[in-house]
């Protein structure tokens, strides 16, 4: 492997006195990927910012892969959905990943913010007064903090057993998880496109939410358009929005919002167990709140 392969991105401290002098003299031109469009960002990523271990085997970590970009899986009012491929060139070690990337302040919209963000205050007031007044340092930390409460949601949930795409990185506001989808690079259909294998689809669902609500979650915005069928298997996706139904004032009712809306598609779609009103009181009952 090429020395500038090996030590491309890591800090200056962990690198010896050869390696400085080499990476001080080395030609702008080492500094791009040999292929593809960027090099591998795994290592810009403290442990903290990676995914659970062990990490799966399938996922790429050497320092000498690169990034490359195959277009846009989906577009949101608050982030983009881009698939690319992390391999190491003149090997076979290459994997899929969605990496999912927060607009920038001017130009997500924050319908949303204000009812979600009310359980999340940090400690900083000025922060807390900046996201509050929609100030352009404010919307920063707003997009900032999404991406680290989906991240982090990600991760929870992976460790739980939660059906959820594994959490492989954030950098800044881009969130790199595992591509839920064929070898080639075709997406999961959503559970609003799918038409058969309900019944079982739906004892997925009711279990994935069972658990989350024994945590005090609630997802906060399900609907069948943020549920994924692969292979059979339902997959939660899109999680900024993850609900503390104990600390957040309005828990409660995020989380019957979120039963009612799955139920009731289900339901239409001839599930004789799913049911607008069950599922609710079961959830409550599981998180230990009044019915």
């Amino acid at each position: 492997m090429p020395k500038h392969s090996q030590h491309r991105r890591r800090g200056r401290n962990a690198l010896d006195a050869d390696d400085l002098e080499w990476l001080d003299n080395a030609p702008e031109t080492l500094d791009g990927p040999p292929e593809g469009d960027r090099w591998s960002t795994w290592d810009q990523s403290t442990p903290t910012e990676k995914g659970p271990r062990p990490h799966p085997g399938w996922l790429v970590t050497e320092l000498a892969a690169v990034d490359t970009e195959h277009g846009i899986l989906k577009t949101g009012k608050e982030a983009d959905v881009h698939l690319i491929s992390r391999g190491v060139p003149g090997t076979d070690r290459v994997c899929l990943l969605a990496a999912k990337r927060y607009r920038s302040s001017e130009h997500r919209l924050f319908h949303r913010d204000s009812g979600y963000l009310e359980g999340r205050r940090t400690r900083d007031d000025r922060m807390n007064r900046a996201m509050a007044s929609r100030t352009a340092f404010g919307k920063q930390a707003i997009a900032a903090q999404w991406a680290v409460a989906e991240f982090s949601a990600l991760c929870r949930l992976w460790e739980l057993g939660v059906p959820v795409p594994y959490p492989v990185q954030i950098v800044g506001t881009e969130i790199l998880q595992e591509f839920v989808g064929t070898a080639d690079g075709y997406a999961a259909p959503r559970l609003a496109q799918v038409a058969e294998g309900l019944d079982g689809l739906w004892e997925q669902l009711v279990a994935a939410m069972v658990t989350l609500a024994r945590e005090g979650l609630a997802h906060g915005d399900l609907s069948p358009y943020n549920l994924l069928v692969h292979d059979g298997r339902l997959v939660v996706i899109d999680l900024p929005q993850i609900v503390d139904v104990i600390a957040h004032p309005a828990g409660p009712s995020f989380l019957d919002r979120d039963a009612r809306n799955v139920a009731t598609w289900f339901a239409a779609k001839g599930v004789a167990a799913a049911d607008p009103d069950d599922l609710p009181t079961l959830l409550r009952k599981e998180a230990g709140l009044g019915l």
